[in-house]
């Protein structure tokens, strides 16, 4: 029927494009759960979880083995619960005493009808161009080495991605993203704008430019996840026409 909505991807649907996205440089499958490592350059590249809520069994042993996991490549151990973590791994986490931290909430939209075209000056890149890493490592406060990092992570996106950046008036990067079509879904990272020039519209200009390049690609729905204390980030979205669809917290061990 002409006009009618359409279905928005299920969490695991939204789950794997982010994964998928987002690359780790080392990854572990145990059952439905999967341990991911990236040198402690984003939480989410390095964390476990679990992907079916039904695969909650025997979770205290295969906690503490997957944080010895972690401690052993010199990351914290870090469990990421969204609503595919099955009741026992809830409990199971909470007998450890891993207490949550970060809540962030994941949001979706329909890319089926064309965004507004973005303005300004937008350029569109190859993740792998230094004109893009180095606009993002600027203006996120990357050190060398976390710099290092991104592009090795970057390197292994196997989906077609693109970076984008939107320059000020002054000429100089002012905001950039990552953008990437994972199997039909965009999914945005990375998403960054000047503080020093709020209120100028960068972060709505490189989301539409995001937007509309992934929908160009064929994706026909797009997701992205923010922090919930993220207010501004989050009216942007939700101004875009992304809706909230479910949220997630990481869970970190007790201190000895």
């Amino acid at each position: 029927m002409a006009g009618e909505a359409r279905t928005l991807p299920t969490t695991l649907q939204i789950e794997g494009a982010c994964l998928s996205a987002w690359p780790a440089i080392a990854v572990v499958h145990e059952g439905a759960w999967l341990w991911r490592f990236a040198h402690g350059y984003s939480k989410r590249s390095n964390a476990f979880q679990c992907l079916d809520p039904a695969d909650d069994g025997d979770a205290e042993a295969r906690i503490k083995a997957l944080s010895a996991l972690s401690r052993r490549h010199g990351i914290e151990p870090v469990f990421r619960v969204t609503p595919l973590a099955g009741p026992g791994v809830v409990a199971a986490l909470d007998r450890l005493g891993w207490a949550p931290f970060e809540e962030s909430r994941v949001l979706a939209m329909d890319l089926t009808a064309e965004p507004p075209a973005p303005a300004g000056d937008i350029r569109w890149l190859n993740p792998g161009d230094p004109r893009w890493y180095r606009a993002e490592a600027s203006l996120s406060g990357y050190d060398a080495r976390t710099l290092e990092t991104l592009k090795t992570l970057l390197s292994l996106i196997a989906y077609e991605s693109k970076g984008i950046v939107v320059h000020g008036r002054d000429g100089t990067p002012a905001a950039a993203a990552l953008a990437v079509n994972a199997g039909g879904i965009g999914v945005y990272l990375n998403v960054v704008a000047d503080k020093a020039r709020r209120r100028q519209g960068l972060g709505t200009a490189v989301m539409r430019a995001a937007l509309g390049w992934t929908r160009e690609k064929g994706a026909t729905s797009a997701a992205i996840q923010v922090v919930s204390d993220n207010a501004p980030a989050i009216a942007l979205y939700e101004q875009l026409g992304f809706v909230e669809q479910y949220r997630y917290h990481y869970r970190r061990p007790p201190k000895a």
